[in-house]
């Protein structure tokens, strides 16, 4: 995740302040020190960091903390309020007929970019098309055409075609009936005048109602340069950061936002096109400081559910609660997780769960996870459908067969059943409960910040 060193280096210095009712300056400095050597550490520009800091010191001195409040929490509060200050609103994208120009180097991600933001504005009711411009990069037609099929959405290119301002003219024409004309232009490995010039010109043609520019969140230093060069010429209206998956430190993508005096509109999570979300600062900085992002995660359990139910026109979640808890509705558990997407980013959101918990498993414990489920869902695939309807009848000699089909060891069926077993107490608990009750667990869950993590056994086949 995106700056995942930066909230692991601040959530460990606000640890050395607890227990502590009161901050003394010598406390201050060694906050906004550790502070600073994060945010550098991260790519931020200097310039931010120093601002970012000294607004951070002097409030830490001279504003009264409120009643009750712990040094710790006050500062916490402080740093969360400043760094939703440095990165400010989220891009207004209204939910209406528009279209977006896509900027950026070449290598940044805007081809999928493209077919992601085409993906999210269809799931909100709107036609989306994606115009192809790029006729330097070998591969960026097929590409592209490639994802909007994946996407569902239309498409438009001219493989034969070698200008791309032609590209840009008779695709808008050819898509016309469409909502959403997102645009996608040529890159190139540095910012050369001939790309400047190229995309000031399809920017002439496509009369853009807002630029966006796309950057990878491994950008680094460089992003300064780049976002000026790219405001001055079509004027940046957004950013859009890409690749939030791998180990990108990402605070050159926070430089670029300041530098453009713009916002961010969408994160890129990973490598489909379900894979990109809607940027809200508030639950960006929450997540990075360890204190969970209950409205994202409700997003994705709730578009995960809905893919998951698509085609089985059998299976309804909610009969979970009702009656038994079988291995089919645990297969489809599982594949509902799974489409939520990593697991170290679900953590992220929980409250209790991500920051410092996170921060203490081993690094590879959510690869062991996913191997696992899928190593489960393997499993489940070789049972009969009275096994999986009722996985009581499972004795040895049908561990002995299923692990033989699987080609899993016995163990490891056996380990199945008995996280299948301890699933189906942990719904039993819920089942019976009204809606006052789980509405009040919810917001026990958001004021006292998910309890630890004690309870994850019991949240699907990745507890031990």
């Amino acid at each position: 995740m995106v700056l995942d060193n930066l909230g692991s280096s601040l959530r460990g210095s606000l640890d050395k302040l607890q227990g502590k009712s009161r901050l003394d300056e010598d406390d201050v400095d060694e906050i906004v020190r550790e502070i600073q050597r994060s945010l550098l550490s991260a790519d931020v520009d200097v310039s931010l960091v120093m601002d970012l800091s000294s607004s951070i010191e002097d409030r830490a001195l001279h504003e009264e903390p409120p009643g009750g409040t712990s040094a710790r929490d006050h500062v916490l509060k402080i740093v969360y309020e400043e760094l939703v200050d440095l990165i400010g609103e989220s891009t207004d994208i209204p939910l209406e007929p528009q279209t977006i120009l896509l900027a950026g180097l070449q290598g940044s991600g805007k081809t999928t970019t493209a077919a992601k933001m085409a993906w999210w504005f269809s799931t909100k009711g709107l036609r989306p098309a994606v115009i192809q411009t790029d006729t330097f990069r070998p591969g960026a037609y097929d590409q592209a055409k490639q994802m909007c099929e994946e996407a569902e959405v239309e498409f438009y290119g001219d493989p034969d075609e070698e200008d791309p301002v032609k590209i840009a003219r008779e695709g808008m024409e050819a898509t016309e009936d469409a909502d959403i004309h997102i645009v996608d232009t040529a890159g190139r490995h540095a910012l050369e005048e001939a790309l400047i010039d190229e995309i000031e010109e399809i920017e002439r043609q496509v009369n853009p109602d807002r630029s966006m520019l796309v950057l990878d969140a491994a950008i680094g230093q460089g992003a300064k340069d780049q976002a000026r060069e790219f405001d001055d010429s079509i004027g940046i209206d957004g950013v859009v950061i890409t690749k939030l998956d791998g180990t990108a430190k990402g605070g050159g993508a926070l430089t670029a936002v300041n530098e453009t005096d713009s916002s961010i509109g969408f994160l890129g999570t990973g490598e489909t096109v379900q894979d990109i979300e809607r940027f809200e600062p508030n639950g960006f900085i929450s997540r990075l400081l360890g204190m969970g992002d209950l409205k994202q995660l409700s997003e994705r359990v709730e578009r995960a559910m809905q893919e998951t139910q698509e085609g089985e026109d059998d299976w309804d979640p909610e009969d979970i609660m009702k009656g038994s808890f079988t291995l089919k509705d645990m297969q489809k558990q599982m594949e509902a997780m799974n489409k939520m997407g990593p697991l170290d980013q679900v953590l992220d959101m929980i409250p209790g769960l991500g920051g410092g918990f996170k921060d203490e498993l081993p690094d590879d414990a959510m690869d062991v996870t996913q191997d696992r489920m899928r190593s489960f869902d393997v499993i489940m695939d070789s049972m009969t459908e009275e096994e999986l309807e009722n996985p009581r009848i499972v004795g040895a000699s049908r561990v002995r067969r299923i692990a033989r089909g699987s080609g899993k060891g016995e163990e490891l069926v056996q380990e199945l059943l008995e996280q299948h077993k301890m699933m189906e107490r942990t719904i039993k608990q819920f089942q019976g409960m009204g809606d006052g009750d789980m509405q009040r667990m919810m917001k026990k869950l958001q004021n006292q910040g998910g309890g630890g993590g004690g309870g994850l056994g019991g949240m699907g086949p990745f507890g031990d």
